[in-house]
């Protein structure tokens, strides 16, 4: 196994450099400490209890523990870093929202100057060139262990930071959905300012059905409100309408299942939960499809009448009386005409076109139509009422005659 250098060196000589070192500490961080002032002067210094810049009391800290690795034995390699300093360093530059590079080219003009000083002493002391060499290069180690201190004390400051941030934005989201809000300025500017969010003049309100309990939240951007604490996640868009902030939201929610409410004015953001909320009980009943977020404008029709199931039913057992008679396979042929009839306002082609018949077929379950319902379809009134029922029945995809009363005759008719 080869040796180190360093460790060939004479315990004298290593003595001697220690010795040197530790009596010049406290000068060269103040050197050192004048050198990054002048180099970095938007640099802030904060005083330690001691009353000294606790950048010089980690710089002083950082040459004798370096010295005293050396001097211990251990040998050139593998210096331990003092983790605490320099990880409060690291919170620092993260709570005052500043990035780590300038802290490392703080470090690297520290571990020049250091290294410079050490350079001289080891003249001094007769310490052998390669031995010196190993000295550098366990300098540049040094300099990499305080880097991954400080890393480690700003992700710490950034995670408390987002967690902190992350709570007001909940307490914003609880408030806005507390409403309908007057003024919403009042209501909600110092949440909102807290947390940098400029009060939009709409909102479309989200929820969001989680494809597995520890489901990566959707990266939706800071300008989007997120709470992934709630059962169902909520999610506040601002000025929906803007272009390209619905495609967005869209890709970033792919693989969801939610729904996202209509565009409403900032004070009535709960309006546009309420739909959500709609929509999302229907997803999770089957009735409104999985995967993929809803935007319930574009599912009115369901939002409508899907909701409606018990008073729909109530009015299809009025409406649809003509039907008792008629054996179930038959009613909803004939259900289906007359749906297509009231949509297209048309005769027998247009039916016939729309359901994939022929006109003979058509024209002919149109005269059973009027023989059952007679002049009730020449009220526009009635014609509305069957055209919602029939709607709700084809988006449950249940047959109309369901509401049929028990024991009735059947009435033969021809297909």
């Amino acid at each position: 196994m080869t040796r180190l250098a360093w460790s060939e060196v004479p315990r004298p000589q290593m003595d001697r450099f220690a010795d040197v070192a530790l009596a010049e500490s406290s000068a060269l961080a103040h050197e050192i400490l004048r050198a990054i002032r002048q180099e970095f002067p938007e640099l802030r210094l904060v005083e330690g209890e001691s009353g000294e810049p606790k950048a010089l009391v980690g710089i002083r800290r950082a040459i004798e523990g370096f010295v005293h690795h050396l001097a211990s034995g251990a040998g050139a390699a593998d210096p331990r870093v003092p983790s605490e300093v320099f990880q409060e360093f690291g919170r620092g530059e993260g709570l005052n929202g500043r990035s780590l590079d300038s802290l490392q080219a703080v470090y690297r003009l520290g571990v020049r100057l250091a290294w410079r000083r050490f350079a001289e002493i080891g003249q001094q002391v007769d310490i052998a060139a390669p031995a010196m060499y190993e000295l550098a290069e366990s300098g540049f180690k040094y300099l990499d262990g305080l880097v991954e201190q400080s890393v480690r004390g700003y992700a710490e400051a950034a995670a408390r930071q987002e967690g902190e941030r992350l709570r007001l934005q909940r307490r914003l989201i609880d408030r806005l959905l507390s409403g309908p809000h007057p003024d919403p300025a009042q209501a909600l500017g110092e949440r909102a300012a807290r947390i940098g969010w400029e009060l939009p003049a709409t909102v479309a309100v989200g929820l969001l059905i989680r494809p597995a309990r520890e489901a990566v939240a959707p990266a939706l951007g800071r300008g989007i409100l997120l709470d992934m604490e709630s059962e169902q996640p909520r999610l506040v868009i601002p000025d929906p309408d803007t272009a390209g902030r619905v495609d967005h939201v869209r890709h970033a929610t792919a693989g969801w299942s939610g729904a996202i409410g209509p565009t409403v004015p900032l004070a009535s953001a709960v309006a546009s939960l309420r739909w959500a909320e709609t929509a999302v009980t229907l997803t999770e009943e089957g009735l409104l499809p999985h995967g993929e977020v809803q935007h319930c404008t574009d599912r009115m029709e369901e939002l409508l009448l899907l909701p409606s199931r018990d008073l729909v039913d109530a009015a299809a057992a009025r409406c649809l009386t003509p039907l008792n008679g008629v054996a179930p396979a038959q009613a909803r042929r004939l259900a289906d005409t007359l749906l297509a009839w009231i949509e297209t306002s048309g005769g027998a082609p247009e039916v016939a076109h729309r359901l994939g018949i022929h006109p003979q077929t058509a024209r002919y379950r149109l005269r059973q139509i009027r023989e059952l319902w007679g002049d009730a379809l020449d009220d526009p009134d009635r014609r509305f009422e069957l055209l919602l029922v029939l709607r709700s029945k084809r988006l449950r995809a249940t047959p109309p005659t369901d509401a049929v009363h028990p024991g009735s005759t059947v009435r033969a008719a021809r297909s």
